[in-house]
């Protein structure tokens, strides 16, 4: 097998939802309840998706108000009919935000800085709507090591296929570490930055449950996994199946980590 290249882009909702997005809603409320920011703020979810981390705002900062920031149009519209006018979606990217400065007391941003091309950029520009002494704050999963939804995936397609490993998020997205991340922060002249870890379990009913959402072709993995003739992603699936620990009955219970980052702006940056 040869590698082929595959996009990190998320244009479509459902096949997000099945994949991911069950389990960054989980992540989502461990963020917020990290960030302990009072009631009332002006909160902006920059790269919101289909507004997971945005309805876990409204579910648990009892906000002032709530914006959410997505360039995907299929996302777009899954998120405004998600969130069912309780929050104003706008279209926007992370490099170019639709508001004006100052406009938001926090600044939060959920599994999306590591697709974010040019991520100081991007900061610079999330720095520019917070008002001063808000907070800008992020989580991305741990690739490498701690997300191992993803982590059996690479291990057995390179197994299969050594040059998938170029593929690999891990490999690919360096930021997704503590260290890279609170440097990150530190050089968009963010005070105060901070890191954990938010730690959760996937569980899956059976294999196929596993499987399944791979099959959605959207995404690193899921697109590679589509891109292989149907005997070779056969051989994946075996590979995969006889690789993942399962309980009596099939279940499957794996690690999902990512690692969340904090700072404040300043008046003077």
């Amino acid at each position: 097998m040869n590698a082929t290249p595959v996009s990190d882009t998320w244009e479509r909702g459902s096949p997000y939802e099945q994949y991911i997005g069950r389990w960054s809603r989980k992540a989502a409320p461990l963020f917020l309840a990290w960030l302990n920011q009072p009631a009332g703020k002006r909160w902006l979810d920059v790269g919101c998706g289909t507004g997971a981390l945005t309805a876990a705002i409204l579910d648990h900062c009892i906000p002032g108000s709530v914006i959410g920031v997505e360039p995907s149009e299929g996302f777009l519209k899954l998120a405004a009919q998600n969130l069912a006018g309780k929050a104003r979606v706008l279209a926007g990217n992370a490099a170019a935000l639709p508001l004006d400065g100052g406009a938001c007391d926090v600044v939060v941003s959920g599994l999306v800085l590591n697709f974010v091309p040019a991520m100081q950029g991007a900061l610079s520009e999330m720095r520019r709507v917070t008002a001063s002494g808000g907070t800008i704050a992020a989580y991305v999963w741990d690739y490498a090591d701690g997300m191992e939804v993803i982590k059996y995936f690479w291990d057995a397609a390179v197994s299969l296929d050594p040059a998938a490993a170029q593929l690999h998020e891990g490999v690919r997205f360096p930021v997704c570490k503590p260290s890279a991340l609170k440097a990150a922060f530190e050089e968009a002249g963010l005070t105060e930055v901070d890191i954990t870890s938010l730690d959760l379990k996937a569980q899956f009913v059976d294999f196929d449950d596993f499987w399944r959402p791979f099959l959605g072709g959207q995404g690193p993995a899921p697109a590679y996994a589509m891109s292989l003739p149907e005997e070779q992603r056969a051989a994946l699936r075996a590979r995969l199946e006889s690789a993942l620990p399962s309980a009596a009955g099939g279940a499957v219970s794996l690690s999902a980590r990512a690692w969340a980052v904090r700072g404040v702006t300043r008046s003077d940056v």
